[in-house]
C-alpha cells in the first residue's frame, strides 16, 4: 500500500484519454492541470475532460503568478551554446531561437542590468546580461538545450507584482463555476498574497496550495503555511533564486513545518528528469525521490516527465516503484514520536481539539497496533490532522463530501475513501467497521481507532476517539 501520493502533470504526451486512462491505472493520484500555457477556454475544456475521465481523483489547478516566459522554441529542442551572445526582445507569440529570445512581459528588459543573470527553465540554461539599452543582449554562461515555452527567471527585484496578477485573476475567474480541488499558487512571498488569492476565489472547496519558490517565501514561511491549506516544494524556481547548495536543506525544512501544521506538501522539479526522454531514470534522481519520501512529503510531482515525456505511464510506474521502496524504510514510530505538539497557526478551537484528539487517536493505534484508523470528517481536517503523525496503518476518511473525499487523495497515507451521509457516532463506528471488513482491511478481533464528533460537541468538532475491536 502506497502512502506517499503522486502527482502527474498533465500536457501534449499524456492529453489523450487513453493515456489519461492508463496514468490512473498506473496509480496516480493527482492530476495537475497548468493554466500557465495556452488559452484559457483551452484549458478550461482539458479540466472538464479529465474530470469526466478521472471523477475520483484530485485535479489541481496551477496558475502562473508573476512568472515571465519567453516565445516558444517550438517542440524541437534548440541548442544553446557557451559563449554565443542572444538578443532578448519584448515580443508576444513570437518564436525564439537560439540567437533571439522573445521576452513575454513588458516593461522587464529596461530595468535590466549589465552583469544580471538570467536562467532558463529549471536554471539549467544561464545567461548573463552584456547590454542593455534600446538593445538588450546576453551571452550563454550555462549551455543546453530548451524547448517549448520555458519560464524566464530574472532578478527578484523586477518582480514587484501582487498576486494575483491580472492574469491569475482572468484565470481564476474562468475556473470559478469549474470542478477542481486544489489551486496551486505561484511566487507566493507573504500570507498576504494568499489571503488575496483565497478573496478573490471566493470558494471554500477549494484548497489553496502555496508554492513556496522565492527567499522571501523561505523568509515568511510560517505565516503563509498558516493561511495556506497545502504547500509545494518548487525547486526548479527555488533553485535558481537561492545558493544551489541550501535547496535539500530547505525542503527538508519546509516539508517538516508543513506537516507540523497538517498540511499537505508537495515535492516538485526534475525529480525524474531524465525520463522524459530515457527508458530509466538516473541513480541520482532515484536517490532524490527516494528522500523525499522519508523527508515526510506528502506527494511527489512530475512536470515535464510526464508533460511532454515519451513515455509518461512508464514514468509513474517507475516512480511508484521507486516510493514503495523507500516506505519499506520509512522509520514511522519515529517520525510520529519526533513530531511535536501540531502548530494551529491562528486556528480555532476546533482545530486545536481535533489536534488533541488526532493526536490521543496516533498513540492509541501505535499502543494496541490497529489495524486502520477512521477519521469520520466532513471538510478533511481530521484526515489531515491525524496524517501528519505518519501512522504505519491505513487513515480511513469517512466523509459527505464528494470534493473532500478528492481532496484528500493529496493527503499521506489516507488510502480508503468511503462516501456516507451524516451520522451519530455509534453509527459511524458500525458503517466504518462493516466497510473495513468489506475491503480486507480488518478481520474479526482486530483493533481499530475510530474518530469523530459527540453529540454534545457538535457535528463540526472531532472531539471523541475510541477503540473498536471487530466483532
Amino acid at each position: 500500500m502506497r502512502r506517499t501520493k503522486i502527482v502527474a502533470t498533465i500536457g501534449p504526451a499524456s492529453d489523450s484519454d487513453v493515456i489519461l486512462l492508463e496514468l490512473v491505472k498506473a496509480g496516480v493520484d493527482v492530476f495537475r492541470l497548468s493554466f500557465a500555457h495556452g488559452d484559457i477556454p483551452s484549458g478550461v475544456e482539458r479540466l472538464r475532460r479529465v474530470r469526466a475521465l478521472a471523477p475520483d481523483l484530485a485535479i489541481m489547478v496551477d496558475i502562473p503568478g508573476p512568472k515571465i516566459r519567453a516565445g516558444s522554441f517550438g517542440t524541437t529542442p534548440v541548442t544553446l551554446t557557451i559563449g554565443d551572445e542572444i538578443e532578448l526582445v519584448e515580443a508576444f507569440d513570437e518564436t525564439s531561437t537560439a540567437h533571439r529570445i522573445a521576452v513575454e512581459r513588458l516593461n522587464v528588459l529596461s530595468q535590466l542590468k549589465m552583469g544580471d543573470k538570467i536562467h532558463i527553465g529549471d536554471g539549467g540554461v544561464s545567461l548573463d546580461v552584456e547590454t542593455t539599452g534600446t538593445k538588450v543582449t546576453a551571452r550563454v554562461s550555462s549551455g543546453g538545450a530548451v524547448m517549448g515555452k520555458p519560464g524566464l527567471s530574472l532578478p527578484t527585484s523586477i518582480l514587484n507584482d501582487r498576486l494575483p496578477t491580472e492574469d491569475d485573476r482572468a484565470r481564476i475567474e474562468a475556473l470559478r463555476g469549474e470542478s477542481f480541488e486544489i489551486l496551486a499558487v505561484s511566487f507566493v512571498r507573504s500570507a498576504f498574497d494568499m489571503v488575496s488569492v483565497r478573496t478573490v476565489l471566493s470558494r471554500d472547496d477549494v484548497m489553496l496550495m502555496a508554492k513556496i519558490e522565492t527567499g522571501e517565501g523561505v523568509q515568511n514561511l510560517d505565516e503563509i503555511i498558516a493561511v495556506s491549506d497545502a504547500i509545494m516544494v518548487a525547486r526548479g524556481d527555488l533553485g535558481v533564486r537561492m545558493p544551489i547548495e541550501e535547496v535539500p536543506h530547505l525542503q527538508k525544512e519546509i516539508v517538516r513545518h508543513g506537516v507540523r501544521y497538517a498540511r499537505p506538501v508537495v515535492v516538485a522539479t526534475q525529480m525524474l528528469e531524465s525520463m522524459t526522454h530515457a527508458q530509466v531514470p538516473t541513480r541520482a534522481e532515484v536517490t532524490d525521490v527516494a528522500n523525499a519520501v522519508l523527508d515526510g512529503a506528502s506527494a511527489v510531482m512530475l512536470s515535464g516527465e510526464t508533460a511532454i515525456g515519451d513515455d509518461p505511464v512508464g514514468t509513474v510506474i517507475t516512480m511508484d516503484r521507486i516510493v514503495r521502496r523507500a516506505e519499506e524504510y520509512f522509520d514511522y514510530e519515529a517520525w510520529g514520536s519526533g513530531l511535536g505538539v501540531q502548530q494551529v497557526g491562528m486556528g480555532t478551537r476546533s482545530t486545536r481539539i481535533t489536534a488533541a484528539i488526532t493526536g490521543a487517536a496516533w498513540r492509541a493505534a501505535m499502543e494496541e497496533k490497529a489495524v486502520a484508523i477512521v477519521a469520520c470528517t466532513r471538510s478533511g481536517m481530521t484526515a489531515r490532522a491525524i496524517s501528519r503523525f505518519r501512522p504505519p496503518m491505513p487513515i480511513v476518511a469517512i466523509t459527505p463530501s464528494e470534493s473532500t473525499a478528492r481532496q484528500l487523495r493529496s493527503s499521506w497515507g489516507v488510502q480508503e475513501i468511503y462516501i456516507s451521509p451524516a451520522h451519530d457516532i455509534d453509527e459511524l463506528c458500525e458503517f466504518a467497521i462493516t466497510r473495513l471488513k468489506q475491503s480486507g482491511i480488518a478481520k474479526t478481533g482486530d483493533p481499530v481507532v475510530i474518530m469523530a464528533g459527540s453529540a454534545s460537541g457538535g457535528a463540526q468538532i472531532t472531539d471523541t476517539v475510541r477503540m473498536v475491536i471487530v466483532p
